[in-house]
C-alpha cells in the first residue's frame, strides 16, 4: 500500500491577543508609583538622546505636541541643509589653556564676607533619627569590651528582631526543612567565648539603653527592666510566675496564690504596666519624618461640585528634540538609529499621556460613586470592588487593579490611596449595605467612648452596632476589625484604677 505526499497551502482565520513591547511599556509604566515613574522617565532621558525634558524647550512651540507621527526624513534632511547654509562655521579650536588660566586668576570671594554663603548646605544640618542597631553599637563602641566580647555582642546585636528581642530562630534550609533554633553556646561558640562570660556579656547588652533589649522573652524583658528600676520582691514575683494573670487582669488568683492583700496586688501590676514590653518602640530603621506621599491627583471642590486634577509638580514633561534629530540626520549612517530612538521616545510619550488620562479617568468615576464621603467623611463610604469602576469607565479589572495601586489622591477629607475607596459590603437592617471600612471605624469610634473600667466585649459592640448603625455583623468579624485596628481584647483593656 503506498502512501502519497504532497504539499498544501492552507488560509486559516484566527484570533490570538499579541504582547507587542510598546503594550507591555504601558501596562508597566500604569503600575508604577509616582517616584518609580520619575525615575523611569530619567532612565529614558539618560539612554534616549531624542528625548528632551521641559528645561530643553523646542524652539517650535508646538514641537512638543507633534509627537503622534515620526517626522519624515527627507524634510529634516533639507531642513538640516538649509540649517547648514545659513549657520557660520563653529568648528574652532578652544584655547583651553588660556581659559585655565583665566580661572586661576579669578580672585576667590573673601572669607569675611557675612550672610548665607558662610552657612554650611541646608542638607549637612539635618538630622534623623538612629535605627537600634546604631545605637546599641555606639554604646557597644563606648563600653570596655575585650575582641572576643566584642565579637559575640556583634552576633547579639546583629540577631535583634523589630521589637528589639533576641531572635534565635534558625529559620528554613535550602532543602525547606526547618533549621533547629540558635542558643547563647552557638553564639559564644563562633565568637571564641566561654559561656559564663558570653551570659555576662549578654546581661551588660540587656541593660544598655534601652533597658530591656536583647531580652528573649517578654517575662525575661521585664524582669531586666524590674531589676534595674529597683522593683520590690512582690512585683518580680508577678512577673515570674503571675505574668498571664496580669495580663488578663485575673487578679484574685494573685491574691489566692501569694496571700496577699488585694490593694497590693493592684499597686505591683500599676507597676509593671510602667514597664516597656517593646524595647525598639522608639527606634526605627526608616525615618518616618523624612517619608512624604507625594499625591498622584487632586480633588477640590468648586461650589456643587469636585474637580479632579493631575499633579504635575515634579514630573518632567518630556519632548522630542528635533534640533539634534536635524543635526544628527547629517551623518546618513545615524539614520536607522535616530529613526529607532525616534519610535521609542514617541512611544514613551504616548504611553504617560494615556497613563495620566486613566488614573484621572478613573478618579473622576470614584468621585462620582462616592460623593457622600468627600463630603461628610469616612462613615459614608459606600461598598464598591473593582467590578463597579471597570464597568463604568469600560476597562478590566485588571487595569483598574494596576491605576489604584501606589496611587494616592488629595481630598477634601484627606490623602488616601486609590485602593481605600475599594471595600466589601456589609448589610444593614431595613437600609442599604455599607461599607466595610465605615464599620471600622464605628468600632474604633465606639471602642474609645466606652467606659475604661468596664469594656465592651466584642459581643457587645455587635449589639451596639446593630442598635446603633442597623450592621449585621458576627462577632468574629468584630474581633477581626478590632484587631486590624490594633485594639485590644475586653479583659486587656480594662482599667482596675
Amino acid at each position: 500500500m503506498a502512501f502519497g505526499m504532497e504539499m498544501k497551502l492552507q488560509v486559516r482565520l484566527s484570533q490570538q491577543l499579541v504582547m507587542t513591547p510598546q503594550l507591555v511599556q504601558a501596562i508597566r509604566l500604569l503600575q508604577l508609583s509616582r517616584l518609580e515613574l520619575v525615575d523611569e522617565v530619567r532612565k529614558e532621558l539618560d539612554g534616549n538622546p531624542v528625548l528632551a525634558d521641559d528645561h530643553v524647550e523646542p524652539k517650535d512651540p508646538d514641537a512638543g505636541n507633534r509627537t503622534d507621527e515620526a517626522p519624515n526624513d527627507a524634510a529634516l534632511e533639507s531642513k538640516a541643509e538649509a540649517e547648514r547654509a545659513r549657520e557660520p562655521d563653529q568648528n574652532q579650536d578652544i584655547d583651553w589653556a588660556s581659559y585655565l588660566e583665566n580661572q586661576q586668576l579669578r580672585q576667590p570671594l573673601g572669607a569675611s564676607r557675612s550672610g548665607f554663603e558662610e552657612l554650611p548646605p541646608i542638607d549637612q544640618n539635618l538630622t534623623k533619627p538612629s535605627s537600634l542597631r546604631e545605637h546599641l553599637l555606639w554604646q557597644l563602641q563606648m563600653g570596655d569590651f575585650v575582641d572576643n566580647e566584642r565579637r559575640f555582642a556583634l552576633l547579639v546585636i546583629g540577631n535583634l528582631d523589630d521589637k528589639g528581642y533576641l531572635d534565635l530562630n534558625g529559620g528554613i534550609g535550602p532543602d525547606g526543612e526547618a533549621r533547629p533554633d540558635f542558643t547563647i553556646e552557638d553564639f559564644a561558640r563562633e565568637a571564641e567565648l566561654d559561656l559564663d562570660d558570653a551570659e555576662d556579656v549578654l546581661l551588660m547588652i540587656q541593660r544598655f539603653d534601652p533597658v530591656g533589649v536583647a531580652a528573649r522573652s517578654l517575662q525575661e524583658c521585664l524582669l531586666v527592666q524590674a531589676d534595674v528600676l529597683g522593683f520590690d520582691e512582690i512585683e518580680k514575683t508577678l512577673i515570674r510566675n503571675h505574668l498571664p494573670d496580669v495580663e488578663r487582669r485575673n487578679l484574685n488568683a494573685i491574691v489566692k496564690a501569694l496571700e496577699i492583700p488585694l490593694e497590693d496586688v493592684i499597686d505591683a501590676v500599676q507597676e509593671i504596666q510602667k514597664l516597656e514590653s517593646i524595647p525598639a518602640r522608639n527606634f526605627s530603621d526608616i525615618d518616618e519624618r523624612s517619608i512624604a506621599i507625594t499625591p498622584d491627583v487632586f480633588v477640590v471642590k468648586d461650589d456643587d461640585r469636585f474637580l479632579v486634577t493631575d499633579n504635575d509638580r515634579g514630573m518632567q514633561r518630556l519632548y522630542i528634540n528635533e534640533d539634534l534629530i536635524k543635526r544628527m540626520l547629517r551623518d546618513p549612517k545615524a539614520k536607522e538609529f535616530i529613526n529607532e530612538k525616534l519610535r521609542s521616545a514617541q512611544w514613551l510619550i504616548r504611553a504617560i499621556e494615556q497613563r495620566r488620562r486613566t488614573i484621572i479617568k478613573v478618579t473622576e468615576c470614584i468621585v462620582e460613586k462616592q460623593r457622600e464621603f468627600f463630603e461628610k467623611g469616612v462613615a459614608y463610604l459606600k461598598p464598591m470592588i473593582l467590578r463597579d469602576i471597570a464597568e463604568a469607565v469600560s476597562m478590566h479589572e485588571s487595569t483598574i487593579s494596576r491605576v489604584t495601586s501606589n496611587k494616592y489622591v488629595h481630598t477634601p477629607q484627606g490623602l488616601f490611596e486609590l485602593k481605600y475607596f475599594f471595600n466589601s459590603s456589609i448589610s444593614r437592617v431595613g437600609e442599604e449595605d455599607i461599607a466595610s471600612e465605615s464599620v471600622k471605624q464605628a468600632i474604633k469610634v465606639i471602642c474609645a467612648a466606652e467606659d475604661k473600667g468596664r469594656p465592651m466585649s466584642d459581643q457587645a459592640i455587635v449589639k451596639k452596632l446593630k442598635e446603633d448603625h442597623g450592621v449585621k455583623i458576627a462577632r468574629r468579624t468584630v474581633a477581626k476589625y478590632r484587631e486590624m485596628l490594633g485594639i485590644l481584647s475586653s479583659a486587656k483593656r480594662k482599667k482596675l484604677y
